[in-house]
């Protein structure tokens, strides 16, 4: 389909010219180019005032970020050529500084394909299109990873609920070959069997390596709680590199099992068990019963995913921090993490200290990070540095 013209308000285009990607509805010139006149998907040219030539995207009507640009190169065509040389500038990366292949191939926008996600469990390659601009590219995407790649099976995991936004079904789709129940990873030496088809997002998540690695220099010898286990990324790992105990601690009873298996895979099992049940009550429980670790990790799942859900978000992170705090002997060390971009890095940070002061804690901040190379950041746009984790000891007040 060809693309049709899309124009920007007067004046409304700065953002854009900074380096963004995303138009919102309020900001085309409806008058112009009526949004309703588009299709989902629909390839789009974008002019600012003075006919300024912005990019080649795609728009969909239906939603608030109206459109995504993809290219600023006049002439070029949202086709199979120009998504095989994303991907390929994306793998270059990638194969630069991973030397097995286990990794986020592509993450959206950051690396030129708005909309678009691709994880890589050696020669199994899992989607997720969460626009219906991919949708509508979805054989150039498959026909380009397969030119660079030839994977063994790919499969489709469009189960999520950012699809509905965009007027897209929830789907699970194998598109190639036999997706195996459980495929092995090597992260920072550790092996782990992870499930593409049946866990969570994708299987694993990758964004963590850098910050999980990290944990080594702080575990020798160490009783260690990781709360919100999934799989045992951060558990698993501190009881390889020397901790004398593990605890793991997720609501998910297949994600324990996961953790079992992955603690018998490194031969570390007699040193990890597992609780069942939610985080919060299975916390407080531990400090009613004297309970105490030398390091607690606290990886939870994202409590802030809409603006309206900020400030009740952010006080889950502060009673979560709070109860892991508790737990921690004098100077133990507090590993913890939050994946909400609507919560920034320093407001996070801001929360924990928050949680220490009501308990009498005074922190030392001794190192921080956020996702790994393989999720690299758009510096125009702020959604993409979503990650961030903080090491903290913790001190009786002096």
């Amino acid at each position: 389909m060809n693309p049709v013209p899309l124009r920007i308000k007067k004046d409304q285009e700065r953002r854009l010219l900074a380096g963004h990607l995303w138009i919102y509805s309020n900001e085309v010139d409806t008058d112009a180019t009526p949004l309703k006149d588009l299709e989902p998907g629909q390839p789009v040219e974008v002019w600012g005032g003075r006919d300024r030539w912005l990019g080649l995207g795609y728009a969909n009507p239906h939603s608030l970020i109206c459109a995504r640009l993809v290219t600023r190169r006049r002439g070029a065509r949202l086709d199979e050529t120009l998504i095989r040389e994303r991907i390929a500038t994306a793998l270059a990366l990638r194969e630069r500084f991973y030397p097995e292949p286990c990794y986020r191939l592509v993450f959206g926008e950051a690396d030129g394909l708005p909309g678009l996600v691709v994880d890589r469990y050696r020669g199994v390659l899992v989607l997720q299109l969460t626009t219906a601009g991919m949708e509508r590219l979805r054989e150039p995407i498959l026909a380009a990873l397969d030119a660079l790649l030839k994977p063994d099976a790919v499969l489709l995991r469009n189960d999520i609920p950012v699809r509905e936004l965009e007027g897209l079904p929830q789907a699970v789709e194998v598109i190639r070959g036999e997706i195996p129940e459980w495929i092995e990873i090597r992260e920072n030496g550790v092996r782990f069997l992870v499930s593409p088809r049946d866990g969570q997002k994708t299987g694993w998540f990758y964004d963590q390596a850098d910050n999980r690695a990290r944990l080594r220099r702080y575990v020798a010898g160490q009783r260690v709680l990781d709360v919100c286990s999934y799989l045992g990324g951060w558990g698993v790992s501190a009881a390889l590199w020397g901790a004398r105990e593990v605890v793991c601690l997720d609501a998910s009873g297949a994600a324990l099992a996961g953790v079992e298996e992955n603690a018998r895979l490194n031969g570390c099992e007699t040193r990890v068990t597992t609780l069942k049940g939610d985080a919060f009550d299975l916390l407080k429980q531990l400090g009613e019963a004297g309970e105490q670790f030398d390091l607690v990790i606290l990886d939870p799942p994202a409590f802030v995913k809409r603006r309206k859900d900020l400030e009740q978000g952010a006080e889950a992170y502060g009673r979560l921090n709070r109860l892991g705090l508790r737990l921690l002997t004098p100077g133990g060390i507090l590993a913890t993490s939050s994946c909400s971009f609507l919560l920034t890095r320093e407001a996070f940070l801001r929360v924990v200290q928050k949680g220490a002061r009501r308990n009498g804690q005074t922190l030392q901040w001794l190192e921080s990070g956020q996702q790994g190379l393989d999720h690299p950041i758009h510096p125009a746009i702020a959604e993409t540095a979503y990650l961030k984790t903080f090491y903290l000891r913790a001190l009786p007040d002096i």
